[in-house]
């Protein structure tokens, strides 16, 4: 790869030279000369992890609350609001950028898997923030293969991006992307923290008297869970407790004992923690299992205390210039994360797990300390909603979300959700996951696995069986128990159908252009309409 530093382009130069100063790791805020900002309205800080699920955040209280992962975070949902019921619509990392970009579904904006791009055209978010007078920058992950052209300011990493000493894309010039700086050192530089001097960098030398939209986007803590050197013994003496389901999958997944030609309770060896951590295959499947998952677990807490930490550095910067509260102050993942429950790793799932978003936000002239909103809200909303919270409003002709500002100024939201839709399309890629679509309800979920590629760039073309998965969640927030073809349970599931059906209607989401998967879908239903 080609690196270039940018000589010639004295602002990108400038900002190099000032982020990559001094001795890598954490850093302060001395030094700083804020601009003075005239305008009356507030700054938004938008600050996304990639992977960083509700498990893996004290203030979600899960069972990993009791190691303290997240002490700058769980302040930040102490003095604001905190939405257990938000969840992504597509749960992989592009797809669920470019929902956050267009206030779009997946099959509406194009991005339905992790390898189509997002043209600087149909990334409206930037856009419509600028419209209501704010200076815009991306900083961090961008993973959207195209230039993030609208923004004022952009320093994105390359790709996926690297953990250490990391290479950023910005605007220079040459054409996207060959405007690139990598981050030196004699150490060398993790991840967050260069994405955190980035955005302190860009702060501190703004001109403009306009109020900022900064994302600020951190790579962390996606696979494989690298973490700055200072933490590489934290939890090093800890036993990370384990899920139940970790060890008993009771009548979770497909009805049959069959799980994609795996048995359940067998080793996937394309899915399984001991793989991606180096574990002694000679070990017993019961030791191998316990090892793999305290070693995946620590690794990925170490990522999150980096993390974590950064953010309270720029939150005393924001303090120290007074404008912390000023700033309305989001705190968001792309998509949640499995860790160990059900033996899985990664995302991709329809189950909470994966399905379910932390959203935090903070801004005490709006937001009531202490705040819980359990409404139903997914990630098309978070475009229209930050938009209004600007002082304008998204093109309803556009965005399929819908803005939920009132939940946040305690107040009851117009048309509220009843349920949310929810489709993954990467059939059997990675981590041989089948592609499936479903409905989750404030106390069910009903999911059909279709299994089937539809011509998808690396997917595989051999279908998988269809089948269906049900689960009571107010009795089994775990879903550990597959209901879908329990007699007592045949009210529940018509319905949970026809809410579904009207879903995929009402979004657009039919499949028209596959006859395959439509008539699978239609015959389908057919038999659970007859019960």
């Amino acid at each position: 790869m080609k690196i270039r530093i940018l000589t010639a382009f004295l602002g990108v130069l400038m900002l190099f030279l000032s982020a990559t100063a001094g001795k890598p790791g954490l850093s302060g805020v001395e030094g700083s000369k804020p601009p003075v900002v005239s305008s009356s309205k507030p700054n938004i800080l938008w600050i996304m992890s990639d992977d960083h699920t509700t498990q893996g955040i004290g203030a979600y209280g899960s069972r990993l609350a009791i190691l303290d992962p997240t002490p700058t975070i769980d302040k930040l949902a102490a003095e604001g609001a905190i939405f257990t019921n938000a969840f992504c619509t597509n749960s992989i990392c592009t797809p669920s950028r470019a929902t956050l970009m267009t206030g779009q579904y997946s099959h509406t904006n194009g991005v339905t898997t992790l390898f189509e791009p997002l043209p600087p055209s149909r990334q409206y978010l930037p856009k419509w923030i600028k419209e209501q007078g704010y200076e815009t920058a991306m900083i961090g992950k961008w993973h959207l293969k195209d230039e993030p052209a609208p923004y004022d300011y952009y320093a994105v990493l390359e790709n996926q991006g690297w953990y250490f000493n990391p290479v950023f894309r910005v605007r220079g010039p040459e054409p996207w992307p060959n405007n690139e700086f990598q981050f030196p050192g004699y150490d060398c530089v993790h991840s967050s923290d260069a994405i955190t001097r980035l955005s302190l960098d860009w702060l501190k030398q703004r001109k403009s008297d306009k109020p900022f939209f900064l994302m600020h986007h951190f790579k962390a803590p996606h696979d494989n869970f690298e973490n700055a050197e200072r933490y590489d013994w934290l939890y090093e003496d800890d036993f990370i407790p384990e899920p139940e389901s970790l060890w008993d999958r009771a009548n979770h997944g497909p009805q049959g004992g069959e799980l994609y030609g795996t048995s359940v309770g067998k080793r996937n060896e394309r899915r399984n923690m001991g793989h991606h951590m180096f574990v002694d295959e000679s070990l017993s499947d019961k030791e191998y299992k316990r090892v793999a998952y305290q070693r995946y677990m620590k690794k990925y807490l170490r990522t999150v205390k980096g993390l974590d930490d950064n953010l309270e550095i720029l939150f005393k910067y924001l303090k120290k210039t007074g404008e912390f509260d000023n700033t309305i102050v989001i705190y968001s993942a792309d998509q949640g994360f499995m860790l160990g429950e059900h033996d899985y790793i990664d995302k991709r799932w329809m189950y909470e797990e994966s399905l379910r978003q932390p959203f935090i936000v903070r801004y005490p002239k709006m937001i009531k300390a202490g705040t819980v909103i359990d409404t139903i809200v997914n990630n098309t909303d978070y475009a229209p909603t930050l938009v209004e919270l600007a002082g304008g409003k998204a093109p309803e002709d556009v965005v399929e979300g819908r803005s939920f500002v009132n939940l946040l100024k305690g107040k009851p939201m117009e048309n509220p959700r009843e349920s949310t839709y929810y489709r993954y399309w990467l059939h059997m890629a990675h981590h041989d996951n089948p592609a499936h679509f479903g409905v989750r309800t404030k106390t069910h979920k009903l999911i059909f696995f279709y299994g089937m590629g539809l011509g998808h760039e690396y997917v595989t073309d051999e279908d998988t069986p269809p089948h269906w998965e049900m689960y009571d969640l107010s009795k089994d927030p775990k879903e550990q128990n597959n209901i879908f073809q329990n007699p007592e349970h045949k009210k529940v599931r018509k319905a949970l159908l026809k809410e579904l059906v009207r879903l995929r209607e009402e979004t657009g989401d039919t499949d028209d252009q596959y006859p395959a998967l439509k008539k699978l879908f239609k015959e389908e239903a057919r038999k659970i309409l007859a019960e």
